[in-house]
């Protein structure tokens, strides 16, 4: 874990020099993710160098190798580490003894909470899409590691509340339209922030449209429900077969 170094003893009793060093250093390693990631953004990772990425930062060329190895090591470091990956995000929803409503809000949140970063998380969105466009082959690793994991708890989730055992094409309908709630507030930002910017102007708006959208999910799930009880429900006999 990124963080053990920071607890452990060899960290707790280093000096204060030590420490020093190794906050600058992982400062660097940061801000030259940053600057990378707005460039990778705007121009892609083709049309970015990685003299251009340094000038930008205002490090040595050199640091990019010892942070990050090469460049495609830093197009992978910008495109995972600021949003991380979906699985990450499972244990939040698929929990056996949660209720509808608790996975939902665990799903909800775990998607729009870097909705909060403003700015930093619009860049992240810019690049996700542009790799989508210009693949180098991170997407695709994304897409079978990482998404597809996710989406299938998302649809066990709902098949558990729904008493479905074998995920059939309507459960799977379901969890991408609710997936596609959350992923509509990334993908038209710009059009929201036009229209009615104070949506998504504090945190506190964005924790607001996420309580909004556990609401819509649950009304889905619940169509859903009826839809598949009235499949199943016995048929009144007709008139005309009554003695």
């Amino acid at each position: 874990m990124k963080s053990a170094s920071l607890t452990s003893p060899a960290a707790a009793s280093a000096s204060p020099e030590v420490r020093r060093q190794r906050s600058d250093g992982a400062e660097a390693r940061s801000h030259l993710l940053l600057t990378a990631l707005r460039l990778f953004a705007e121009r892609g990772f083709a049309k970015t160098s990685t003299r251009e990425i340094a000038l930008a930062a205002g490090v040595n060329i050199a640091a990019i190798s010892y942070y990050f190895g090469d460049k495609a090591g830093l197009y992978r470091a910008v495109f995972t580490e600021p949003m991380g990956s979906a699985r990450d995000d499972i244990a939040a929803y698929d929990q056996p003894g949660f209720t509808l409503r608790q996975s939902l809000q665990g799903f909800v949140a775990s998607f729009l909470n870097p909705m909060k970063q403003g700015e930093f998380i619009q860049q992240c969105t810019r690049l996700h899409f542009r790799e989508m466009l210009e693949p180098t082959g991170v997407w695709a690793e994304e897409l079978d590691q990482g998404i597809k994991p996710a989406h299938a708890a998302l649809v066990a989730v709902l098949g558990r509340h729904l008493g479905v055992t074998r995920p059939d094409d309507d459960l799977h309908r379901l969890a991408f339209s609710i997936t596609g709630l959350a992923l509509q507030m990334y993908v038209t930002r710009d059009v929201i922030e036009s229209v009615r910017p104070q949506l998504l102007a504090t945190p506190k708006a964005i924790d607001l449209w996420a309580a909004r959208l556990v609401d819509f999910a649950e009304a889905m799930v619940a169509v859903e429900l009826a839809r598949r009880q009235s499949l199943t429900a016995p048929k009144n006999p007709s008139k005309k077969n009554r003695t």
